[in-house]
């Protein structure tokens, strides 16, 4: 089997919730070989030795790739708009040429079922495959149709399996800057919203209770399949949970329904990864 190769993009704030997810990945994914791509502007060396440790440790590759500002000296930045918003649509001028897809996750993410599934999935032309949460209300999907013009549904970009090779063909940096510095002021989610302005129609939908699963929106996924994707069938058949939104399971007062099985994961990598296990 070939190497999974995973993307993330963080800064020093999401170590902590990195290392719960790629604690859920090993657990859930045994046998796999796994090569982890971390793009970052400012991670500590520190950081980046204790990550390397960890994955050395577990048979994950990891390719720390410290992003030139260079790339970026024409891109629209602010507070509201930081220059890690291109990170992940521009993978494919950072990442070495020779890695020709890759998976990108959130790290506010659980991975409690296997990814080769995903991983293997024929992209059929497609530059991404991503998931829309449709579920909560077609209203807010409907009204991001219309307010980016994009002509499809709204995708998440929080899980995003990209065809690297097409996207050096496709994506041009300039065209992503352009398009900031000209609708910046409608951007309501930077990133998400580039993706689902510019490349809404190459992207291939996903079932989102198998790869994105909004863990805010349990009784919806409920209802909407007449019961049957209760919490067993969850545990059973969903490989990501997303985490979304503002309320974290690793802060006080979370009262969505995984986030006890977020605190679990949450234990066993402090145990990996404080401890020295």
């Amino acid at each position: 089997m070939d190497t999974i190769r995973l993307l993330v993009s963080l800064d020093r704030n999401y170590l902590p919730q990195l290392r719960v997810l790629l604690t859920s990945i090993r657990l859930n994914n045994p046998g796999e070989k796994f090569a982890l791509y971390l793009l970052h502007s400012r991670l500590e060396q520190e950081d980046l030795e204790k990550l390397a440790h960890w994955c050395e440790g577990h048979g994950f590759e990891l390719e720390a790739l410290r992003v030139e500002e260079a790339l970026f000296q024409d891109a629209p930045a602010s507070k509201q708009y930081p220059k890690e918003m291109y990170y992940r649509l521009l993978a494919a001028r950072i990442l070495p040429d020779t890695v020709e897809r890759v998976l990108y996750l959130d790290p506010d993410i659980l991975v409690i079922n296997p990814l080769r599934p995903l991983w293997e999935l024929d992209l059929r032309g497609h530059l991404f495959a991503a998931a829309a949460h449709t579920g909560k209300t077609e209203l807010a999907n409907s009204v991001n149709r219309v307010r980016l013009g994009s002509g499809c549904d709204y995708y998440n970009s929080g899980v995003l399996l990209i065809d690297l090779a097409a996207a050096r063909r496709e994506i041009d940096p300039e065209a992503l800057f352009d398009y900031v510095a000209e609708h910046g002021k409608e951007l309501l989610l930077p990133d998400q919203d580039l993706l689902n302005a510019l490349y809404g129609r190459r992207i291939l939908p996903l079932d989102d209770g198998l790869w994105n699963y909004d863990a805010r929106n349990y009784n919806n996924y409920l209802l909407r399949s007449s019961g049957v994707r209760d919490v067993g069938w969850v545990m059973e058949n969903t490989a990501i949970l997303h985490f979304c939104g503002k309320a974290k399971p690793w802060k006080p007062g979370y009262v969505y329904r995984f986030g006890l099985l977020y605190q679990h994961y949450q234990q066993i990598a402090h145990r990996e990864w404080e401890r020295g296990r």
